[in-house]
C-alpha cells in the first residue's frame, strides 16, 4: 500500500528512529536516556519489541494473550541493532499489507483499529527519537511533520498521560513555545 498519509509518517518515524540507533556507539549501549528507568539498551529493545508486536498483532491477528510475554524483556540479543533492523522491517512490511489498516487488533487496553495502532506507534517511535538522540549525544531536532502529528495523537489524552505511569508530570512552557518544546512538555520531557 502507498500513498497513505499515515503511512508516509509511519515509514518516516521509524526511520528517524533507526538512524539515531544506527549511531549508538558500542560504548553508549548502558548510558542513561531521559526515560529515567532506561538505559539506551532498554529504550531501544522497547521499541524493538513494540514492532515485534505490530508483526503479531497486525500481520498474523494474534491476540495479546496469544503473543502473552515473547517481547518481555531484552529483546536485542548479540546484535541489537540488527534486532532493530529486522523488527522495523517485520512491523513496516506489516501495516502495508493491503486491507492491514482496516483491520481491529486486540491491544491490552481492548480492541483497537490497526490505523489508531498505528498512529500511536508513529507516535511513540517519535518521541523516543528524541529521548534516543538526547542520550547518544545526536541531534534532537524532530522534524515538524512528525512532532505535528504526534503532537495531534498525544494531545485529546494529555492530561492523562502521567497517570499512566508511562509519562512524568507535564512541564509548563511559555504559550509561544515552538511544538516541538510544547510535545516534549506535554510529555514530562524537559528540552
Amino acid at each position: 500500500m502507498s500513498g497513505s498519509p499515515l503511512l508516509d509518517r509511519h515509514a518516516e518515524a521509524l526511520e528517524l528512529f533507526s538512524s539515531r540507533v544506527h549511531a549508538v556507539r558500542d560504548d553508549q549501549w548502558d548510558d542513561p536516556t531521559p526515560c529515567t528507568e532506561w538505559s539506551v539498551r532498554d529504550l531501544v529493545s522497547h521499541l524493538t519489541g513494540e514492532q515485534l508486536w505490530v508483526v503479531d498483532l497486525v500481520g498474523t491477528g494474534r491476540t495479546v494473550a496469544e503473543v502473552g510475554d515473547a517481547y518481555d524483556g531484552d529483546v536485542l540479543g548479540d546484535a541489537p541493532v540488527a534486532a532493530w533492523d529486522r523488527a522495523m522491517a517485520g512491523a513496516r512490511d506489516a501495516f502495508r499489507e493491503e486491507g492491514a489498516l482496516d483491520r481491529t487488533v486486540n491491544l491490552s487496553s481492548g480492541d483497537t483499529p490497526a490505523r489508531a495502532y498505528c498512529s500511536q506507534m508513529v507516535a511513540d517511535a517519535v518521541v523516543h527519537s528524541w529521548d534516543l538522540s538526547r542520550a547518544i549525544g545526536a541531534d534532537d531536532r524532530l522534524p515538524l511533520p512528525l512532532v505535528d502529528f504526534a503532537l495531534q495523537e498525544f494531545t485529546p489524552y494529555a492530561d492523562s498521560l502521567s497517570g499512566t505511569g508511562y509519562f512524568a508530570e507535564a512541564v509548563p512552557v511559555p504559550p509561544d513555545a515552538d511544538a516541538q518544546t510544547k510535545l516534549l512538555a506535554m510529555l514530562g520531557r524537559k528540552s
